[in-house]
């Protein structure tokens, strides 16, 4: 397959994305038909003729493109290409931004920034490599990440990533793909930075078997609810109120789930609760638990039956028995009175 973007004519120089598989989307690479400064070819080779097109002496680095990953804008793509290895074996690249406005604070990467690389790469494969259509739904079953923190530090040019994937399919009996889980190690400098997974559905029930009841309202396909004022952003570790997921309740251990759709991390598709803001509904609520701001070692979540759809959504936690010099939080989310989500979010002892 060769997808080739640019002007077809003028001076401007075409893209292409071509693959090394044939009509496979695997192994993505990327060449411009024109020599890049910086990029000519070694020295003493010999000149390049009228109208050829030479290849840059080493690989330019690009996105995968947005679509792919479940996201609107461009700036929120973490993946930069994938390969497969052998059988259900991938290797994905990726690279974390220097700064962001939600996954770097105080000179090091948010684990959430994994949470988020691990889920990217499930879906990526999910669309690229075993045929879910992009139109398609794809809720997300399940995300778990398990970090070191010795590694998160941000360093001076952006972190670049391998993620080493293990896809295991699930099949009816008819032969049907019905969902995949993708078990990923993050590498970064040939060291693991972080290990995870995501799963995700291939089969759901159509949006119009829910119950009237059930369907939000929607606006430009997002739910159209206003969110209520939020916690203190200090309080949960984050600078900005925009940042803040939760608004407080009358009982001490339970919030209201801000869904802000104008949020450039927290959107979602066909009008339901993103994954991303249920992850960071989970960390909020750890922090409040245990009364200061933390960085989680272990985020692990379960999310109903399709994914959660946009509603007011009631967010618990639970201190749960310390272990091995680390404190968990159990979260639920809870909508029209439905559990709909869980997490567990472990953190060091203060």
């Amino acid at each position: 397959m060769v997808c080739i973007f640019g002007l077809t004519g003028g001076r401007a120089p075409l893209v292409q994305a071509t693959t090394a598989q044939g009509d496979s989307m695997s192994a993505s690479t990327f060449r411009t038909d024109r020599a890049l400064p910086g990029t000519a070819g070694t020295p003493g080779s010999a000149a390049v003729p009228p109208g050829a097109r030479p290849a840059p002496d080493r690989p330019l680095t690009s996105i995968v493109p947005k679509e792919l990953v479940h996201r609107t804008g461009v700036a929120e793509v973490m993946l930069t290409g994938w390969e497969r290895v052998e059988g259900d074996h991938f290797t994905v690249t990726a690279q974390w931004p220097r700064g962001h406005s939600l996954f770097t604070t105080g000179g090091r990467y948010h684990p959430l920034i994994a949470a988020e690389t691990i889920r990217q790469a499930g879906i990526l494969l999910a669309h690229t490599e075993y045929g879910v259509p992009l139109d398609g739904p794809l809720p997300v079953e399940e995300i778990r990440v398990s970090t070191r923190p010795g590694l998160f530090g941000i360093g001076w040019t952006p972190a670049t990533l391998e993620l080493r994937v293990t896809v295991r399919p699930r099949h009816a009996d008819d032969g049907t793909l019905t969902g995949l889980r993708a078990e990923t190690e993050i590498r970064r400098d040939g060291r693991t930075a972080a290990t995870g997974l995501s799963a995700v559905a291939c089969v759901t029930a159509p949006e119009d078997e829910r119950p009237p009841s059930r369907r939000p309202a929607l606006r430009d396909g997002l739910p159209a609810a206003a969110p209520q004022a939020p916690l203190a952003p200090q309080a949960v570790g984050r600078l900005s109120p925009l940042d803040v997921v939760l608004s407080p309740t009358p009982r001490p251990d339970r919030w209201l789930l801000r869904t802000d759709t104008g949020h450039p991390v927290f959107t979602g598709r066909g009008g339901r609760i993103p994954d991303m803001v249920l992850l960071e509904a989970a960390c909020q609520a750890t922090a409040m638990t245990l009364g200061r701001p933390c960085t989680p070692l272990d985020i692990a979540a379960g999310f109903g039956p399709g994914t959660v759809p946009a509603g007011p959504c009631v967010i618990g936690a639970r201190r749960l028995p310390a272990a091995g010099g680390t404190e968990s939080v159990l979260v639920t989310g809870r909508l029209h009175g439905e559990p709909v989500f869980h997490s567990t979010v472990t953190a060091a002892a203060g």
